[in-house]
């Protein structure tokens, strides 16, 4: 490893930060639901969302640049799945607020930016 490169502590990463507030989010309207609500959608939402940040961080241990790759990809597909499908549902379901919703999608279309230039940061840093 290059002298100039510094390890940094997942928790101060953007990309984590910003998975943990949706992952915040995406608790608060689950606790909220019914139980009905909960199996239907809420299961399949809370799962998806906290994926992201579960997948940046066992990516970000992994010790080979592919191996790390292949665990943002999956934190990529999983936050697609949150906010292009679940969320979307949530709100059309009328089980979510418009602004919880706007929330929720302002964050992920932050993290997603983040997220694609970070693999990009990863995938070049290592073939050259």
């Amino acid at each position: 490893m290059e002298e100039n490169k510094k390890y940094i502590p997942i928790k101060e990463l953007k990309i984590y930060q910003l998975a943990r507030q949706l992952s915040s989010i995406a608790w608060e309207i689950y606790s909220r639901m019914s139980f009905e609500d909960k199996k239907t959608i809420g299961d399949q939402f809370i799962r998806s969302t906290d994926s992201i940040g579960a997948n940046i961080v066992e990516g970000y241990s992994r010790y080979h640049f592919l191996d790390r790759v292949r665990f943002y990809y999956n934190s990529r597909a999983s936050q697609s799945e949150a906010t292009d499908h679940w969320l979307e549902l949530l709100l059309e379901r009328n089980k979510i607020a418009q602004e919880t919703f706007n929330q929720y999608k302002q964050i992920s279309k932050d993290l997603q930016i983040k997220l694609n230039n970070f693999i990009k940061q990863t995938k070049d840093e290592n073939q050259q």
